[in-house]
């Protein structure tokens, strides 16, 4: 199978964890996007009922409201029963790389909200270590370069996010550096410095935070169980 197979596989095994009645939140990304066609299927066919989606992009919510999906805003649940979600990397214990899809502020709120969180990768996201993913980190436009400059002095080679010839905006209207740092040898001491910089509001480390990874393999669908 090609990449893309083992997305779609990945994305409609997570469905399997859907029950009727539940709220659940729904991540960005193209696993993701196999996933939300699926539970969008089952909800048109009636396998599942009274479903709530929280979306974590608004492309998300545009794609399960057109498969008719309900979709509520955050501040209109006061929980999340299940968050599926993509990751860009996740290490072997279980640490996370996500933001790829420009997404990480939004989803990281909706984890946060969320009773239990599943992951849903491919096998070439299964890493020894963090850090070959570029690290994203969320910015506001009001003294961007400054914190730019601040991170290429700590030598974490920062690069902007582009959109063409225009700085990528989020859902947010933030900007996103990329921090090409390797290998990531203290996941939590860094996320720790950087979420004290003023002006940067997020950043892609997702840590202790999953609790299954359902990946994709030529042998089917696999479930990690974190805790």
């Amino acid at each position: 199978m090609n990449q893309d197979e083992l997305k779609a596989q990945t994305g409609r095994e997570s469905v399997k964890y859907i029950k009727s009645g539940m709220i659940v939140g729904l991540g960005t990304g193209s696993t993701v996007r196999y996933m939300v066609d699926e539970l969008g299927k089952q909800v048109q066919e009636g396998k599942l009922t009274d479903i709530i989606g929280v979306t974590t992009s608004t492309r998300t919510a545009k794609q399960a409201r057109a498969l008719g999906i309900t979709i509520k805003d955050i501040d209109d649940v006061d929980h999340i029963d299940l968050c599926i979600d993509g990751a860009d990397e996740v290490s072997d214990d279980f640490q996370g790389i996500k933001g790829g899809g420009g997404a990480l502020l939004w989803e990281k709120i909706v984890a946060n909200a969320s009773n239990k969180i599943i992951w849903i990768v491919d096998e070439s996201k299964l890493v020894h270590k963090l850090g070959k993913f570029p690290l994203p980190v969320e910015v506001i436009p009001f003294g961007a370069q400054l914190i730019f400059n601040r991170l290429e002095k700590k030598g974490y080679k920062p690069s902007w996010r582009m959109d063409g010839d225009h700085k990528f905006l989020t859902d947010e209207k933030n900007y996103i550096i990329d921090l090409h740092l390797e290998e990531i040898d203290h996941p939590v001491e860094l996320a720790d410095e950087l979420i004290h910089m003023v002006g940067l509001v997020e950043t892609g480390l997702f840590l202790n935070r999953v609790n299954d990874v359902i990946v994709g393999t030529q042998d089917g669908p696999k479930v990690l169980h974190a805790r």
